[in-house]
């Protein structure tokens, strides 16, 4: 059977003006100095698991990005050819 990846973006942090501070979004009281950092703290927060991101930087928006594989499944037999009797022959 196939499978598909499928991804969906998790917002995890918030740029907080002026210049290039962050907020993790699980931890509003503390704000990061930089990018590099709130990705750290959000490895610390999550076990140091392996993940990927997406940056929104017109948005000011970073995304935790999750993979899950999905089997696919097959599409439905077409219906069979219908079968007219208009001269007693199929």
């Amino acid at each position: 059977m196939a499978t598909e990846v499928k991804e969906e973006s998790i917002l995890i942090a918030e740029r907080y003006p002026p210049g290039d501070q962050w907020v993790l979004l699980s931890d509003p009281g503390y704000v990061y100095p930089s990018l590099t950092e709130v990705l750290e703290g959000y490895f610390e927060e999550v076990g140091g698991l392996s993940c990927d991101f997406r940056l929104s930087p017109i948005k000011g928006k970073l995304y935790a990005i999750d993979s899950v594989v999905v089997e696919k499944t097959p599409p439905p037999p077409p219906p069979p050819p219908k079968k007219f009797n208009m001269y007693d022959d199929y």
